[in-house]
């Protein structure tokens, strides 16, 4: 080849090369960034339930789906007023930047909070957040690297699920039964995985009126967990959002009363309160707190001011804890009515009895796929959250997740009156023509719409 060929050649070479790397860099046609995104972002998934709640947010579905805290008891003349007083005296300060680690009259309050869990701590120990869920985001930031593990109640809470997915950990569930999750299993999960060589670090639990599966840690275990963390040196991350919600008791000792340094705690004023404030806190031994500290400021500068001081002003001057009790029994009769209309209705099926919080777990009769019944259920006005939802492996197909803490007692009998109708079509079809093999669900967990907390 002479020189001027060869230079043409090249130069059809580079051509190419530019081409590739213009087409590689353009993405797809539907979104031209795609190939620029952290490898983190294509696990991102919106829940395939999603486009279903707009249709089951109509006022004539009933919704069995939502975690929604009915907060229609809230004294809202009280807080107009207090909220008006709040701005004409300290509006300059609500509407203001605050400090990273939240207001310290907010923070003392918190410790006072907590002492209904047993839990004694100073206000310097705790981090004010926005709601606990961002709380749960900054816990994963600091302590998670790709490929390491995250052992996790099987079922366990959907967003914290969503949040381990995106800072790319690997959920390994341990099972559950009446009295919460199951010491014997948890030792030898941690011992299979220690032995695999896999780095574990921590253990997610909602001990409290679990969250989807309704279910409490008993008083007998609660030392038992903390122990077998402590051994295998493995910290326990304690979601608490409903532990003041019980029907019956106050709440039983916190994990984090048992083992100050080897728990991070995080707690919320959403269902206890209101969830448009979106305050929520971690309480976490100290080194670990610099670090949350340095994060949140990081990705939010500062909780809101606003926020913080109409909750610090709410518990200093409202007869807060009898809010809490009115509360506790508004939720209890809803229990009541899910729980009398599954035994009319749905006798085929079992349940959890929760003795607080917001959910029941309803195992469906054998056969039947509570992922591919949704739609039906829509179509026959009422909405519930499939099992699928809250599993890292695919597991769930055979629950569902029913929650009563928004209907009525009479919307809820009837909802679970609707619910009841597609199950026993559904029965009825898997009877004549058998159960169809279901394939495993993606791989990667499905993000939350805000009706699924």
């Amino acid at each position: 080849m002479n020189a001027q060929g060869a230079q043409a050649g090249q130069g059809e070479h580079s051509g190419h090369d530019v081409a590739a790397a213009a087409a590689a860099r353009a993405g797809t046609r539907l979104d031209p960034w795609f190939s620029s995104y952290a490898d983190r972002a294509h696990g991102m998934r919106a829940s395939e339930v999603r486009s279903l709640f707009a249709v089951a947010n109509r006022p004539e579905v009933v919704s069995l789906a939502g975690g929604m805290p009915n907060i229609d008891g809230l004294p809202l003349d009280f807080l107009a007023e207090m909220t008006a007083k709040l701005l004409r005296e300290r509006g300059a300060r609500a509407l203001q930047y605050g400090g990273g680690q939240g207001e310290e009259e907010l923070r003392e309050q918190i410790v006072e909070v907590m002492r209904y869990d047993h839990v004694h701590a100073h206000p310097d120990d705790v981090v004010v957040t926005t709601g606990s869920q961002q709380a749960l985001d900054l816990v994963t930031e600091i302590f998670i690297n790709p490929g390491d593990v995250v052992v996790a109640e099987a079922p366990s809470y959907v967003g914290a699920l969503g949040v381990f997915r995106a800072y790319q950990a690997d959920v390994v569930h341990v099972p559950m039964d009446d009295d919460g999750l199951v010491p014997a299993e948890l030792d030898r999960t941690l011992t299979e995985l220690e032995r695999a060589g896999r780095t574990v670090k921590f253990l997610y639990t909602v001990p409290n009126f679990h969250n989807p599966a309704g279910v409490t840690l008993s008083l007998e275990r609660r030392p038992q967990i903390v122990e077998i963390c402590r051994r295998h040196h493995v910290l326990v991350l304690e979601d608490n959002p409903y532990g003041l919600l019980g029907f019956d008791a106050d709440p039983l000792p916190a994990l984090k009363s048992l083992d100050a340094d080897g728990v991070v705690y995080l707690g919320s004023f959403s269902k206890t309160f209101a969830p448009g404030y979106r305050v929520g806190w971690a309480l976490a031994p100290h080194a670990v707190r610099e670090k949350l500290v340095l994060a949140s400021e990081s990705a939010i500068l500062s909780p809101t001011m606003m926020g913080q001081l109409s909750i610090a002003t709410y518990l200093s001057t409202y007869d807060w804890y009898g809010q809490v009790k009115q509360y506790r029994q508004m939720y209890r009769e809803r229990r009541d009515a899910m729980l009398g209309a599954l035994a009319e209705f749905m006798p085929e099926c079992s349940w959890t009895v929760p003795d607080g919080g917001f959910y029941t777990w309803v195992t469906l009769p054998e056969g039947l796929d509570a992922q591919a019944m949704l739609p039906r259920a829509v179509t026959n006005l009422v909405a519930y959250v499939s099992g699928t939802a809250f599993y890292a492996d695919g597991q769930g197909r055979d629950h569902v997740r029913l929650s009563f803490c928004y209907p009525t007692p009479e919307r809820i009998r009837e909802g679970v009156r609707r619910l009841a109708t597609v199950v026993h079509a559904e029965s009825e079809l898997v009877r004549m023509f058998g159960t169809a093999p279901h394939g495993r669900v993606g791989d990667s967990v499905e993000f939350p719409s805000p009706d699924q907390v």
